[in-house]
């Protein structure tokens, strides 16, 4: 392999798709809810690594790509928001009855009950939750993607863990959380 900075880059490069690829798309298809989208987002994520210098991130690399996925995401949901919606019941008329990508892989999953009452939790506690558990981020680097103090990621995580135990216990003796 030759030593000169560009093939250098591109195997870092490379190397960083291969490792973050799965789990970035992971990530971004439950910020923007939609596989095709989150796609997108972790290929301009990509890109945007492509144009940054390794030296400027290669310490935090894990955190930068999540935080720059994460905010493109988040980008893309604020500019949805803001297009006019088609009619709830022309889309549901219209829905194709075929499980996403995402909702096989989850049926298949061990833990899918937790997931499903995952999607219940507060969006700040479900991130956090997912980013911890599912991509195996530290609290520093939680707190470095959500920008939220590490303390408060922790508050996040806990509570979220919380209302999940109280919720899998009361489906497993019948008596409602409280």
């Amino acid at each position: 392999m030759s030593d000169d900075p560009a093939s250098l880059n591109g195997a870092w490069i490379r190397e960083a798709v291969a490792h973050y690829e799965g789990p970035l798309t992971l990530y971004a298809t439950r910020l923007t809810g939609s596989l095709e989208r989150a796609r997108d987002v972790v290929q301009e994520t990509f890109l945007k690594l492509c144009r940054q210098r390794r030296e400027e991130v290669d310490e935090h690399l894990a955190e930068w790509l999540y935080t720059v996925c994460r905010n493109h995401a988040l980008d893309i949901r604020r500019k949805e928001r803001r297009m006019t919606p088609i009619a709830e019941s022309a889309v549901a008329e219209h829905r194709d009855s075929t499980p996403s990508p995402q909702e096989t892989l989850e049926r298949r999953e061990e833990s899918g009950e937790v997931l499903r009452l995952l999607d219940d939790l507060p969006e700040e506690q479900q991130e956090c939750i997912r980013l911890k558990f599912q991509h195996g981020r530290s609290y520093k680097e939680i707190s470095a993607i959500t920008r939220k103090s590490v303390s408060h990621v922790g508050v996040l995580i806990h509570l979220g863990i919380k209302a999940l135990r109280a919720r899998v216990e009361s489906r497993s003796t019948g008596v409602s959380p409280v």
